[in-house]
């Protein structure tokens, strides 16, 4: 369970010294500096759950949720999350693993997001489609549709059967608001492929 500074130090206010105590807990392994002013009651909580919490308004994008749903080959460990308006990227590396957080355009933000329960964690990951969006929102813009598609198959590995069975309709209403060249191609691609 994530808890901040002042929730441990509420609990432990009969202690004479909370913020000593607090200390000797963290020593002791009984509790878990994630990043300044959150810690974690459980060490194998699985990093992803926490990602959210560390920095946000945030959720879950880009490499770690192509990973999540099969769309990319690699496994990847860098939990790597979406937010807006920060104008830079944040990187955290913490005992749960490595963190980092890159901007998307603040009216996409809410779009294409799922809310998603494991035990008592809850976190907000992009649906497919808006991952391969907010992908595609980061890179250099491809000069034409077959660019874009080598791009999608070589550099990220995507292949076509994945990307046929991206939802064309959910993309085509995402595109409206990345205001980007590659997320326009990707649904004249995505079009193309469906034919």
């Amino acid at each position: 369970m994530i808890k901040t500074t002042n929730m441990i130090l509420d609990e432990l206010s009969e202690y004479s010294s909370p913020r000593t105590k607090l200390s000797r807990m963290v020593k002791k392994g009984d509790i878990f500096p994630i990043v300044k002013g959150l810690y974690e009651t459980e060490k194998s909580t699985p990093g992803f759950l926490l990602a959210g919490s560390i920095y946000g308004p945030s959720y879950i994008s880009f490499e770690y949720a192509l990973s999540f749903y099969g769309l990319i080959p690699e496994a990847v460990y860098t939990v790597t999350s979406a937010t807006f308006e920060k104008k830079k990227s944040k990187k955290y590396e913490t005992m749960f693993g490595t963190f980092t957080y890159r901007d998307v355009p603040s009216e996409v933000f809410p779009l294409g997001l799922k809310l998603m329960q494991e035990g008592t964690y809850y976190y907000r990951i992009a649906t497919p489609e808006k991952a391969v969006c907010d992908m595609l929102y980061t890179l250099p813009p491809a000069s034409n549709a077959e660019e874009l598609h080598l791009l999608l198959n070589e550099s990220l590995r995507i292949d076509d059967m994945d990307l046929k069975n991206l939802n064309t309709e959910s993309i085509i209403e995402l595109s409206e608001h990345y205001h980007t060249t590659n997320v326009k191609r990707l649904c004249t691609l995505v079009r193309r492929l469906h034919k």
